[in-house]
């Protein structure tokens, strides 16, 4: 990674002079007796500490340093894109390879925009996180009509798997299966199924195995919620059904989200309630997951929190707006979360990948654009927050390699040519 030097611009949606390639850029057997079966024990809280247990063979650098982007529609963005999470002296990007977009019907397939997407990304040094979801509406179905209850084509979505983990073998850093999937909105409209989604991860982790037996397997992001059946399950309980299911057999490594909500990166999730919060709105509610995760008999895995941030919404979207943070404070939480990461979460926290680099054609009217840490444009209308300079100048450990703090003021970059 470069150890670029980035010169520090007023905070707001700051313009950068760029030149496209010229210029700094910036995953029960039936009884004969008629007496119920006692229910399963459920496990008591864990206390102990939070690495309890070595990691076994990491499948990240702890800390890893990643971010979301949106790539695959915009070819001129693309690089622009890139290059900027490169200048943050960032290692990985994640992308959402929708289903829908590579297989659009059953017998038809489409790796153009995968295709341009890998080679992109490997051409600038990057190393890639795919999700995995978005399916196709000929891959829906009742979920009554199958034996599993799963409201997706489960053999179909192995195939897609297999195919992709086959023709990027090597290529992609990690496969995010499925997002969010203790949400009705995620799970076809259906009342979210822990079960459901076990058969859903355990079929696309055996076909990625059998066509690169190397790939990490991510489980699927958890949103932090108490909102109960049938908009939500809440994330807590649903990882533990995802263990009583038997989550042990079908992942790599643990995905959770970790929005910060309108709190600070060191708070607690008993200070959050104590402020009259819930845990689940701390950033820190990723150590009650872990906890849940060392009780199963897992402390040896490896979590990647998959997303988090803090919106800057300033009242455009009510619905996120009641926990927005002003820009220098998005931008100071998020270095913190880092920093805390960095000194409280190592070894058992590998990849931490955040939101976002700005989809191209977001603007005020969408949610999302509010989290992102750039704002859309081309050339001298690429814009950065302050949040983006922070991160970008910040101090880096991974694993024992350090990048110092940059110095703001001094402008140190060589973009790369376009590719071939």
């Amino acid at each position: 990674m470069t150890n670029a030097r980035i010169r520090r611009v007023r905070p707001g949606a700051a313009a950068l002079s760029l030149t496209l390639f010229a210029a700094v850029l910036l995953a029960a057997c039936a009884s004969a007796s008629p007496t119920p079966a006692p229910p399963t024990p459920t496990l008591a809280p864990y206390t102990g500490p939070l690495d309890s247990a070595p990691i076994t063979g990491p499948q990240f650098e702890s800390v890893t340093y990643g971010i979301q982007a949106f790539l695959w529609w915009d070819p001129t963005a693309r690089p622009f894109d890139l290059e900027m999470i490169r200048l943050m002296n960032f290692s990985h990007v994640k992308q959402i390879f929708g289903w829908n977009d590579i297989q659009p019907g059953p017998d038809t397939w489409d790796w153009t925009g995968a295709d341009d997407v890998v080679a992109e990304v490997a051409y600038r040094g990057l190393r890639l996180v795919a999700r995995l979801d978005h399916p196709p509406a000929w891959a829906i179905v009742d979920p009554a009509s199958r034996a599993d209850g799963v409201p997706f084509n489960v053999e179909a979505y192995a195939a897609f798997c297999g195919a992709l983990a086959d023709r990027y073998r090597g290529q992609i850093a990690g496969y995010q299966v499925w997002n969010e999937p203790n949400l009705q909105r995620e799970w076809a409209g259906h009342t979210p199924d822990a079960a459901g989604y076990i058969t859903l991860l355990r079929a696309c982790y055996t076909a990625i195995k059998a066509a690169d037996p190397d790939a990490i397997v991510i489980s699927a992001g958890l949103a932090p919620t108490d909102t109960e059946p049938p908009t939500a399950v809440p994330d807590e309980e649903y990882l533990q059904q995802m263990f009583d299911a038997g989550l042990s057999d079908a992942y790599d490594v643990l995905g959770l989200h970790a929005p910060g909500y309108l709190n600070p990166p060191e708070m607690s999730p008993d200070e959050a309630v104590e402020a009259g919060y819930r845990r689940w709105m701390a950033f820190r509610h990723v150590e009650d997951m872990r906890r849940i995760m060392i009780a199963n008999g897992d402390a040896n895995r490896q979590i990647a929190v998959l997303e988090f941030g803090w919106t800057i919404d300033p009242g455009i979207h009510p619905d996120y707006a009641w926990f927005a943070v002003d820009e220098p404070t998005q931008a100071a939480y998020l270095v913190r979360a880092y920093r805390y990461a960095v000194e409280n979460w190592r070894p058992w926290v590998g990849l931490m990948s955040m939101i976002y680099i700005a989809a191209p054609d977001w603007d005020e009217q969408d949610e999302e654009y509010w989290w992102a840490i750039t704002t859309p444009g081309y050339g001298a209308d690429y814009g950065v927050r302050q949040a983006y300079i922070d991160l970008a100048n910040m101090e880096k450990v991974t694993g024992d390699t350090v990048i110092p703090a940059r110095d703001p003021e001094n402008v140190q970059h060589e973009p790369l040519s376009p590719r071939d």
